[in-house]
């Protein structure tokens, strides 16, 4: 049995993975390296993320999350972020509910910024966390 955090980090990378068939899409813990060569057609990173701390109800006892889960795209060009941008948006807007596991899927604004990588004379990275909103009748699963 996997957790509701767990199967949420899953979906969130099999969205991406969706929204951007061209992309290299990697789900990392937080400490993980993303790799150095970026691929053609991007690379997109779902970050473990943070679910701070739950609201709690005590009838029935469920615990409330706003899961933010980082998200890293680097690429070429500005217009290659934005694109990839733009399919995760509207992946999260054709399915707010991640398939009945959340219930608000939303993305923040990104921040966007000029990166260096090792197969590009520059690059450019954007990043944004994604905010799972989902409950669940212990912290633990």
């Amino acid at each position: 049995m996997k957790s509701k955090r767990y199967l949420v980090s899953e979906a969130l990378v099999a969205l991406a993975k969706t929204a951007a068939p061209d992309a290299d899409v990697l789900g990392l813990d937080d400490d993980a390296s993303a790799p150095k060569r970026v691929g053609p057609g991007g690379q997109i990173i779902v970050r473990a993320g943070d679910p701070g701390e739950p609201e709690v109800d005590l009838s029935p006892l469920t615990y409330n999350y706003d899961h933010r889960f980082g998200v890293e795209i680097v690429a070429a060009s500005e217009a290659m972020i934005d694109a990839l941008m733009v399919a995760i948006g509207e992946a999260i807007e054709e399915d707010r509910f991640l398939g009945g596991l959340c219930q608000w899927l939303e993305a923040a604004a990104p921040e966007t910024e000029e990166i260096a990588a090792d197969n590009a004379k520059a690059q450019r990275g954007a990043m944004f966390d994604i905010v799972a909103t989902y409950s669940t009748t212990s912290p633990l699963t």
